[in-house]
């Protein structure tokens, strides 16, 4: 059995004060919880053509760029890492492959049901205390 991980970006996309999730549709893995969109990320693909692809393909926006790592996290089953970046976007988000999509303030995601890995993001945001560019 293969232990090697599997590498995920979430595009952690903030416009005054607020930040852009998704809600994952019900019939997948951790269905009906937010998370910062993104997804797996190809063979050969950088941070930056992993989260161009994903937000093109989940919210139809360009993506013009994607800043330093700022956080990852282990998600255990299936073995996924998660690399949460700062990414700019431009043009207004669509529910394509999730049921809705918002902007939330930090306080607003500190109280929503968010899939764990990304809960643990947000955690760890609000006591990192550094802006997100």
């Amino acid at each position: 059995m293969s232990t090697a991980r599997v590498a995920v970006v979430a595009a952690v996309v903030e416009r005054d004060g607020r930040y852009l999730l998704g809600r994952r549709p019900v019939d997948k893995r951790h269905g009906d919880l937010w998370e910062f969109p993104g997804g797996k990320v190809d063979d050969g693909e950088s941070a930056l053509e992993a989260t161009r692809r994903e937000l093109a393909e989940e919210l139809d926006v360009a993506v013009t760029e994607v800043g330093a790592l700022m956080h990852e996290i282990a998600d255990t089953a299936p073995p996924f890492v998660i690399f949460f970046h700062g990414a700019q976007i431009e043009g207004e988000p669509r529910a394509i492959e999730h049921t809705d999509v918002g902007w939330f303030t930090l306080e607003e995601l500190l109280t929503m049901a968010l899939a764990p890995a990304d809960e643990r993001f947000v955690a760890w945001l609000a006591t990192a205390g550094r802006p997100v560019r």
